[in-house]
C-alpha cells in the first residue's frame, strides 16, 4: 500500500521538466553500425550520430539554430539521413538531407519551394536511392507526386495531383493509385489508367465510419495490394488487405476488444501501428492500444524478438527500428515515470544495453503514477480516463486540473507527459477523460459526439469532475480546466458555458469561433473536412448550421466569462489562426475582464522551442498557483 507522508517530493523546476531531452528518438542505421538520435546543439534539438561499437563521441550532423528538429529517418543507403523542418511552426515542411560522409557540410533543402508543404515521404517501391513525396508547390490546394533522387538531390515531377483532397499512392512499375474522400464522404481507392489518365474505382469505405476516413492505407511490398484499417460492419477497427486487381478484401489481423493504435501519427514510420521488416517491408507486427499497448506478432522470428524486447522494461514498446538483417534492434519505451528509456538488443548474441534515458535528471520515484480509471457519463457511456495523483500526500480534497486532449479525434494514452508530471509535482490531481468523440474506443464512442460540441462532449467533462469530487480526491471549488487545440476550445466552453464549475481556465491554441475556424482551414483539405468537422459540427456554408456553430462557440457567450482565464497562442499557427485567440481576448478586454495572454511570435500550433515551452509553463504554474493554491518555484 502506498504510504502518504503528507509531504510532497522536492519541487522539480520548470526548466528540468521542459528543457530538451538529453537524447531522444534513436534509430539504427541499415547496416547496424550506428544510431542517429536527437539531442541539443545549443538550445535546439539537432541530429547526432554515434558508432555503436566504439567509444567515439557522437557527432552532430545538423545545425538548425532557429527551430528544434523533431524527426529524422535513414535512407536505404547509410550515408544519408533525411529530416523535415518547417518555418516558425507554419507546418510547411521541407525535406532536408544530411551527408554523413561530409562532416560539417551544410544540410541540403531537397524541396526548396517557399510556402509549399512536403508530406508522405516514402521509399520508392523497388527503386533504391529514390524517395517519393507529395508537394503542393504548383498549387497550394493540390499535392503533386514527386521523386527525389537522394544522392543527387534531383527532384522530379511524376504526376500532377489528382485534385483537391486526393493523393497519389505509387505502386510498382510506374502504376499509380489514388486515395480520396469523395463528395459523398466515402474513402475511395482508384487506379489510374496509364494511357488515358482516367481513374477507375477499386473499393470504397463509408466515410461515416471514421472522422479521418481511413487511418492506415499502405501499399504492400509486392505492389499488388494495400493494407487498410477499417471498421466496416463492426465497432472496432481491423487490418485488411485489399487486392488492387479485384478489390477483394482479406482480413490480416484484428483484436477482439482493442483498436489499431491510431494514436501513433509520427512523421517517420518507426512508431506506426504497422511494424514492418526493414529489409523486405513485409508486415511482421501490429500495434493495438487500450489502457496499455498490445502488439500482435505476425512473424515467428519477430515474435521471438518481441518476447526479448518486452523483458527490457515494464513500459510499452515505443519507437522501434532494426538493421537490415533483423539482428540488432533499437527500442524506446513509453512509460509514465521512466520515459523513453532506449535500449540496444542484439538477437544473435543476446546482448542488451541501455543506451540512454532522455531525462536522466528526473528520478522516477519522485514522479506520479498515471492510473487508468473508467468514469460513467450521465447517459451511461463509459469514459476511459487516466488519473494522476501527487505522490506523498493524502489524495483528499486536492486542487485538480482537468486536462483535455486536442483533436477532438485523438485520445489520451498511458505514458509520461511533462505537463501532467509538472502539475502533480505542484500538488494538483490531474484527470484526463477520453470524452465521446475520442478515437481508439470504437466507432460508437467516437460517433456519440456528432452534434455534441458544447453539449454532451462538455457534459462528459463535467461528469469527470463530479466523479473525482465524489471519490473524495478533489475540492470542488479548486478545479481548473486546461487544454490545447480542441482542448483549448473545451477550456473556453468551460469558462463561458459553465462558469460556476471551474475556478480557472487555460486555453492553449484553442478555437473560440467554430465558424471562423472552419472558414480558415487550408484549401487542400477538400472533402476530407466533411467526415469530421462538417459531420460533427456543421457546414459553415449552410446558414442554419452556421448559426448553430455560432451558438456553440465560446465567443457567443463571452459575457459569461467571469473566472480567471489564460490564453496562449502561436503567431504562425496554420490550424487555429491567431485571430481565434485575439478575438476572445479583445472581447474580454472590452468588458474590462483581466486575461493573461501569451503569444509566441516564432511558434505555430503548439510550442516547440524550449524557451517558449518554459515561458508557457512558468506562466501556467503562476496562474494556477494564484487561483488554485498549488506550489510554485
Amino acid at each position: 500500500m502506498e504510504q502518504h507522508t503528507n509531504t510532497l517530493p522536492r519541487l522539480i523546476s520548470i526548466d528540468d521538466f521542459f528543457a530538451p531531452p538529453r537524447r531522444t528518438g534513436a534509430t539504427i542505421s541499415p547496416d547496424g553500425t550506428r544510431i542517429a538520435f536527437l539531442a541539443p546543439r545549443g538550445d535546439r534539438l539537432n541530429i547526432w550520430v554515434q558508432d555503436l561499437d566504439s567509444d567515439d563521441e557522437p557527432q552532430c550532423v545538423s545545425a538548425d539554430e532557429t527551430r528544434s528538429v523533431r524527426n529524422h529517418r535513414w535512407t536505404d543507403d547509410p550515408r544519408w539521413l533525411l529530416y523535415l523542418q518547417d518555418t516558425g511552426g507554419d507546418e510547411n515542411w521541407h525535406v532536408f538531407r544530411v551527408d554523413l560522409e561530409a562532416p560539417g557540410a551544410p544540410t541540403v533543402d531537397l524541396t526548396p519551394h517557399p510556402g509549399a508543404r512536403a508530406v508522405g515521404l516514402e521509399p520508392a517501391p523497388g527503386r533504391p536511392g529514390v524517395m517519393t513525396l507529395l508537394l503542393n508547390a504548383r498549387d497550394v490546394s493540390v499535392f503533386d507526386l514527386y521523386e527525389i533522387h537522394v544522392a543527387s538531390g534531383e527532384l522530379t515531377l511524376v504526376a500532377e495531383g489528382p485534385g483537391v483532397g486526393k493523393a497519389w499512392v505509387p505502386g510498382r512499375d510506374g502504376e499509380l493509385y489514388c486515395t480520396a474522400i469523395t463528395e459523398d464522404r466515402r474513402f475511395e481507392i482508384s487506379r489510374r489508367d496509364p494511357v488515358s489518365g482516367a481513374l477507375t474505382p477499386i473499393i470504397s469505405y463509408d466515410g461515416d465510419d471514421n472522422p479521418y476516413g481511413v487511418t492506415v492505407a499502405t501499399m504492400t511490398p509486392d505492389g499488388t495490394g494495400m493494407w487498410i484499417s477499417t471498421n466496416r460492419d463492426r465497432d472496432r477497427t481491423r487490418l485488411v488487405r485489399v487486392d488492387l486487381a479485384t478489390g477483394a478484401e482479406t482480413e490480416v489481423d484484428s483484436h477482439p476488444t482493442l483498436e489499431l493504435d491510431a494514436d501513433r501519427r509520427a512523421v517517420a514510420d518507426m512508431s506506426s501501428p504497422l511494424i514492418r521488416d526493414r529489409a523486405t517491408d513485409e508486415l511482421i507486427g501490429v500495434r493495438y492500444l487500450g489502457e496499455r499497448q498490445v502488439i500482435h506478432a505476425l512473424d515467428a522470428d519477430f515474435a521471438d524478438v518481441l518476447a526479448e524486447l518486452e523483458t527490457l522494461s515494464d513500459g510499452d514498446i515505443g519507437e522501434l527500428s532494426s538493421d537490415l538483417d533483423g539482428r540488432r534492434w533499437v527500442v524506446s519505451f513509453t512509460h509514465d515515470r521512466d520515459p523513453g528509456a532506449t535500449w540496444l538488443y542484439d538477437h544473435s548474441t543476446g546482448e542488451r544495453r541501455l543506451l540512454f534515458r532522455p531525462f536522466p535528471h528526473l528520478d522516477p520515484e519522485s514522479l506520479a503514477p498515471m492510473v487508468p480509471v473508467t468514469i460513467t457519463a450521465r447517459d451511461g457511456l463509459d469514459l476511459p480516463s487516466y488519473l494522476t495523483l501527487p505522490v506523498g500526500v493524502e489524495p483528499t480534497d486536492l486542487p485538480m486540473v482537468l486536462l483535455v486532449h486536442g483533436g477532438p479525434w485523438y485520445r489520451d494514452s498511458w505514458g509520461y507527459q511533462q505537463v501532467v508530471q509538472m502539475l502533480a509535482n505542484r500538488g494538483y490531481a490531474v484527470l484526463q477523460a477520453n470524452f465521446r468523440g475520442s478515437i481508439g474506443y470504437g466507432k460508437a464512442h467516437t460517433q456519440a459526439a456528432i452534434g455534441e460540441f458544447a453539449g454532451a462532449m462538455h457534459n462528459d467533462l463535467l461528469d469527470a469532475v463530479d466523479w473525482a469530487v465524489a471519490q473524495g480526491y478533489v475540492d470542488r471549488d479548486r478545479v481548473a480546466i486546461f487544454g490545447g487545440s480542441y482542448g483549448g476550445y473545451a477550456a473556453l466552453v468551460g469558462a463561458a458555458f459553465t462558469p460556476e464549475v471551474f475556478a480557472a481556465a487555460i486555453d492553449y491554441v484553442g478555437i473560440s469561433d467554430l465558424e471562423n475556424f472552419m472558414n480558415t482551414q487550408p484549401a487542400f483539405l477538400g472533402a476530407g473536412i466533411a467526415n469530421n468537422w462538417y459531420r460533427y459540427v456543421g457546414d459553415p456554408n449552410v446558414p442554419e448550421q452556421a448559426a448553430d456553430m455560432r451558438a456553440r462557440s465560446p465567443i457567443s457567450r463571452v459575457g459569461n466569462i467571469v473566472r480567471p482565464l489564460m490564453v496562449a497562442q502561436g503567431a504562425n499557427d496554420p490550424r487555429v489562426v491567431k485571430a481565434e485567440s485575439d478575438t476572445i481576448v479583445a472581447a474580454l478586454a472590452e468588458r474590462g475582464v483581466d486575461v493573461d495572454y501569451l503569444v509566441a511570435d516564432d511558434e505555430g500550433h503548439g510550442f516547440v522551442n524550449p524557451e517558449n515551452e518554459i515561458t508557457l509553463y512558468r506562466t501556467v504554474e503562476r496562474f494556477l498557483a494564484r487561483h488554485l493554491g498549488g506550489r510554485t518555484a
